[in-house]
């Protein structure tokens, strides 16, 4: 210090330290403009920027009047050294954390706008924000003179304990990313596992695939597990798929009748049911000859796997009502069990002479209907 601190000293300090903190709060008001007028747009990245924005600058202007402030301040070389190091890592964990959301923000709304839902492979957001925190981290660090050269060596050494220790985390780490990387199961997917669960893929983060089913409960499946079981993917290569609808009728129907009535309301069901496919021509196939019917399967077009249900009843149900019309019968199945009783000789014990009380039972039918 090559002087002592005179009132003007501290004057010009306190007025530098002022005005960059009024210079933030008025950014920020600013910047809450903004934010507003960014909502109004379609593009998602002006509402990342702007909150970005709102985080940062105010804190930039307060360091910057910080540092007006301190080189105002008659400080002898090391101390003034160490004010600006300190400031300047200060602004450089700012920028970090700043960037680490903008740069997060952007792969979720590029994750969204490819997938069309809501939730999102979490797992690219949150490598994403680690690398960049870390390599934030490493340049405030050798900014305030503290070499990375011997942490990034234990690191090494000790990413080789840790690797053993979290196999498991590890492991569905990797199969997250192989995961999304092979395009095989997106967000937004309609998957169903060989073990038997189904629903919609809701997020791939680092651990676990959450799927939610048809009920709303949500399904938690470890990555590794996903990686490695058998699966159909009913969204790709496309979303629209066929249902099968079986169904039967008598052997005393015209089967040309049959075939275009069932058309008819098929045609229906295509055209008024919400999820249905208007332009998929419907078919009706006859395959087998069965003990009191002759059964057919009927092909129908869904947009995607849970309207197939709503379409379904709403087809059986006309279906139904229109075969009564038409007087189109739909059999049901029938057996029908002979009762033979032989005639018991003198010696045998069930014969008449053993018990002189008991009656024979004439033969009988028996028609047992089976529903």
């Amino acid at each position: 210090m090559n002087r002592g601190l005179v009132l003007h000293d501290w004057v010009v300090a306190s007025i530098a330290m002022a005005a960059g903190i009024a210079a933030g709060l008025l950014l920020r008001v600013l910047l809450r403009w903004l934010g507003k007028q960014a909502l109004r747009t379609q593009w998602t990245g002006d509402d990342i920027i702007v909150d970005a924005l709102r985080t940062i600058a105010p804190w930039a202007a307060t360091v910057a009047g910080t540092a007006v402030a301190a080189s105002a301040l008659p400080l002898t070389t090391r101390v003034a050294g160490i004010v600006n190091h300190s400031l300047t890592a200060l602004l450089i964990l700012v920028i970090t954390f700043t960037a680490a959301r903008v740069v997060a923000g952007l792969v979720q709304s590029l994750a969204q706008s490819r997938t069309g839902v809501a939730g999102s492979a979490t797992i690219f957001v949150n490598i994403t924000r680690v690398v960049v925190v870390a390599m934030g981290v490493l340049v405030a660090l050798e900014t305030v003179g503290i070499s990375i050269a011997p942490l990034l060596t234990a690191l090494g050494v000790g990413g080789l304990a840790v690797a053993l220790a979290l196999q498991d985390t590890l492991a569905n780490l990797f199969a997250g990313v192989h995961i999304l990387a092979s395009k095989t199961v997106q967000p937004g997917d309609y998957i169903r596992l060989s073990s038997g669960e189904e629903g919609y893929v809701v997020d791939i983060n680092w651990r676990n695939t959450v799927v939610r089913n048809l009920s709303n409960n949500l399904v938690i499946i470890p990555n590794g597990r996903l990686a490695r079981t058998n699966m159909t993917n009913y969204t790709r290569p496309e979303q629209e798929l066929t249902v099968l609808v079986q169904a039967g009728v008598g052997y005393d129907s015209d089967l040309e009748h049959v075939e275009r009535v069932t058309l008819e309301v098929a045609d229906s069901v295509m055209a008024d049911i919400t999820g249905a496919l208007p332009g998929h021509e419907a078919a009706v196939r006859f395959h087998t000859f069965a003990d009191s019917r002759i059964n057919f399967t009927v092909i129908l077009g869904v947009g995607e796997f849970s309207d197939q249900y709503r379409i379904k009843h709403e087809f059986i149900k006309r279906l139904h009502r229109r075969y009564r019309a038409e007087g189109i019968s739909i059999p049901a199945p029938t057996r029908t069990v002979s009762l033979q009783h032989d005639q018991p000789g003198p010696s045998s014990p069930s014969s008449p002479a053993a018990f002189p009380h008991q009656r024979e039972a004439p033969p009988s039918t028996l028609s047992d209907p089976q529903r």
